[in-house]
């Protein structure tokens, strides 16, 4: 049993295999502290890295700091820099590395630690972040739930009454393999304190958008890849108070503007209407249509109105998502990939950066 067990690495995206890791490591081990080391070229925060390992490892200490010095295990001057800041993270010394790289030899060497490999040749856990951030559909199995909330992109379906959003919502998710979020405020209708024909006060679209939100969260953890479908959202939710209360809400266009989907698609008007006893009726349909209109030329997702039946639309959606959905899952290049003399010159950018 060691007293005070180390695990590093780069966490890009955290995985099955460092959980394996982590979990030999607390196995082995009195305490463990965990080092997430990024580099500032990288396209995943370093704190939303150390959230994820503290949530699926409550038991260790993570600690996560820039580490920007070249990846060159032959250079003396490197290893003195990697290893002055992973000192510097260290709340007392090490007594085990832990690792499945051959780099922690030398590092237990430097720490005057021992060094414990943990899966050579990655054969009980065939994973790793090279081979996610080629593929992450592909390798959707292997990430924790926090890692594909996060990497999952929204794309919402909204439009005025009647206009097949719910319809375009299930089909879409249907075709792209993946869950789909119900619109709550529809529930809300059903189920408020004195019905329909009570007038709708301002502080209840707030709890729309509280409950929508907390719908989506929970979804995705959920799906099955990295794409979830939404029918409706906080946008839609601030143009249907201003429907019902008569006014401008700023707090819920703010609240839209921090929690942005990948792609808006606006459900066309030109479908016959239909009355559900919940609607406000034909006549002011394209009215708000049009107003759903101006409200998304007007911020900066992207998006487009589909019109058609039901396969036109999905077809329309899906063609519009792939392109972004393909971008939304690109990664920057880690540091350690890159060639020497860019690694040299990175490093370089970013002190200038940070005195800057």
């Amino acid at each position: 049993m060691s007293g005070h067990g180390l695990v590093l690495g780069k966490f890009y995206p955290f995985h099955s295999g460092h959980s394996h890791l982590i979990r030999q490591a607390q196995r082995d081990s009195d305490r463990v502290t965990v080092q997430v080391l990024g580099a500032s070229v990288e396209s995943i925060p370093l704190e939303v890295r150390a959230e994820w390992i503290r949530e699926s490892h409550p038991g260790v200490r993570v600690v996560a700091a820039m580490d920007d010095a070249p990846v060159d295990f032959e250079s003396e001057a490197a290893w003195d820099e990697h290893m002055a800041l992973i000192g510097s993270l260290l709340d007392e010394p090490v007594d085990t590395v832990f690792s499945c790289d051959a780099y922690g030899g030398e590092l237990a060497r430097r720490l005057d630690a021992r060094w414990v490999r943990i899966d050579e040749g990655r054969r009980i856990n065939p994973v790793s972040g090279t081979a996610i951030r080629a593929d992450v559909a592909g390798n959707w199995h292997e990430l924790a739930p926090a890692v594909r909330a996060w990497l999952t992109a929204r794309i919402v379906v909204l439009g005025a009454e009647s206009t097949g959003s719910t319809t375009l919502a299930a089909a879409l998710a249907e075709r792209l393999g993946t869950l789909w979020v119900p619109e709550y405020g529809r529930e809300h209708s059903e189920i408020r304190e004195g019905g329909l024909a009570a007038p709708w006060r301002s502080d209840e679209f707030d709890l729309i958008v509280d409950r929508q939100i907390a719908l989506e969260q929970q979804a995705l953890r959920e799906v099955p890849l990295p794409v979830l479908v939404c029918d409706t959202d906080v946008l839609a939710t601030a143009l249907w108070h201003e429907r019902y209360v008569g006014s401008t809400a700023a707090r819920l266009y703010d609240a839209a503007a921090a929690h942005p989907p990948l792609l808006y698609v606006l459900t066309g008007d030109e479908i016959p209407f239909e009355q559900d006893g919940m609607r406000d009726g034909e006549h002011i349909r394209h009215g708000m249509q049009q107003r759903f209109r101006d409200v998304l030329a007007a911020q900066d997702v992207p998006w487009l109105e589909v019109r058609g039946d039901v396969p036109t639309r999905v077809e329309a959606a899906a063609s519009a998502l792939a392109p972004l959905l393909a971008e939304h899952l690109r990664f920057a290049v880690p540091l350690e990939a890159r060639p020497l003399d860019e690694q040299r010159a990175l490093q370089k950018d970013a002190r200038s950066t940070s005195l800057g």
